[in-house]
């Protein structure tokens, strides 16, 4: 599907138009109907057009549609900023801003950990996302598409391998990368912070390895570096509680939302200590729409809807299911094609690979196609698009959850050799 007045170096997964959705259901301008495994890629944990969400943005629009918060306050924006900090599960006081984006968070984060600890250079991991402005394509733990073509990119950056039961790379390995890293790259002084995703999201759901998770940790305090773990697509509720950090027995020092915080709505946060998100000189952050009303308004109704007992249920239905299936398929030998299952927690994704263990990414460029064609949306992710990232609702009915595991199941099994 071509469109003349759009850019086509944007890819596009679904070479369909969408007219309208509810819930974890879609339907194209045809009138055909999909359920939505995708969900605006982890955009919409609460589904499409939420009621609570609809009445917070159509009520705040007849009040105020926008005002500049650097150029005088509104309501919205203090009002989500008191809940979203009781909303984050540390044990410290947070403060902290909001921004139009998960990638203008992160680009806010790197100014505050170069303001607090006067060091610019920032360590990475191997299959990490972060956003697509040219800082954050440099945290970036991939080449292609996203840095290719761009030249030099801002700032000093390294990156290291990703620890995880689902990629086969060990706590140990990572450490000692990082042992190598600081023996022959650079000086552990000039290292400004560690940035890591608790779940890799484009990565293929992979989680992080919790022994590793807390070395690092120690490793940071022990040496003043800051980490920032990016909780953009893993939280707000995605793998069944509020975030996925406190698996790991660590908490940031900075964290970084977007996707989900507001239902649809476009609107990140970057929070943290206090001294380090008030170290930058007034007018240090801000921008034009960051923290827009009707957003807040969004966001707020999201947080309200996203209660412990809530995210629980949801949860657990959504893992139970997948994981369920899942078993039975590998029990059956479904598809040959059938490899791990990632994540954690409702944060699900399906390899697929060949006997060897090889990334079979042409199956499933055909199990999207077959998907698509029976009523399903699905998303690739992993370093070779390998992996299928289950990315459903975590409101969606159990009824269409089924339905949707079915039309995957029918699918994996007419994958060709």
């Amino acid at each position: 599907m071509s469109h003349a007045t759009i850019s086509q170096s944007i890819s596009i997964v679904h070479p369909i138009s969408l007219s309208h959705g509810k819930n974890a259901e879609v339907w194209d301008t045809t009138g055909k109907r999909y359920i939505d495994f995708v969900g605006g890629i982890g955009v919409l944990n609460l589904g499409h057009c939420h009621p609570a969400i609809v009445a917070a943005i159509c009520e705040q629009a007849t009040k105020l549609t926008h005002y500049a918060f650097n150029a005088a306050p509104h309501t919205p924006y203090i009002e989500l900023m008191e809940r979203l900090t009781a909303f984050i599960p540390v044990s410290y006081p947070v403060n902290g801003m909001l921004t139009n984006s998960g990638a203008e968070a992160a680009e806010n984060a790197l100014k505050i950990v170069r303001g607090a600890t006067g060091r610019t250079a920032v360590i990475a991991f191997d299959g990490a996302f972060h956003g697509r402005t040219l800082a954050t394509l440099n945290l970036n733990g991939k080449v292609a598409p996203y840095k290719q073509k761009v030249g030099a990119l801002p700032g000093t950056v390294y990156h290291l391998p990703y620890p995880s039961a689902d990629n086969g790379v060990s706590g140990a390995e990572a450490l000692k990368a990082m042992d190598r890293l600081f023996s022959v790259e650079i000086d552990v002084n000039d290292v400004a912070c560690f940035i890591i995703e608790p779940v890799q999201g484009e990565g293929g759901f992979l989680a992080l390895d919790i022994q590793f998770a807390q070395a690092l940790r120690r490793f940071c305090d022990e040496h003043g570096i800051l980490l920032i773990i990016d909780e953009i697509q893993s939280g707000f509720g995605r793998t069944g509680q509020r975030f996925a950090f406190p698996r790991l027995g660590i908490e940031p020092d900075l964290l970084l939302l977007g996707k989900s915080i507001a239902g649809g709505v476009p609107l990140g946060a970057v929070v943290g200590r206090k001294a380090l998100m008030d170290n930058l000189p007034k007018g240090g952050l801000g921008g034009t729409y960051s923290g827009n009303p009707i957003a807040c308004a969004a966001a707020l109704a999201t947080v309200e809807a996203m209660t412990d007992e809530h995210l629980q249920a949801w949860g657990s239905q959504q893992e139970t299911a997948i994981v369920s299936r899942y078993n039975t398929w590998r029990s059956q030998q479904l598809s040959p094609y059938l490899g791990r299952l990632t994540g954690v927690g409702a944060m699900r994704g399906i390899e697929l690979a060949h006997a060897d263990g090889t990334p079979a990414p042409k199956q499933l460029a055909q199990l999207l196609g077959l998907a698509r064609e029976a009523g399903l949306l699905l998303m690739p992710s992993g370093k070779s698009r390998h992996i299928v990232r289950l990315l459903a609702p975590l409101t969606i009915e159990p009824v269409v959850l089924e339905e949707g595991l079915d039309i995957l199941q029918a699918c994996l099994a007419r994958l060709d050799e």
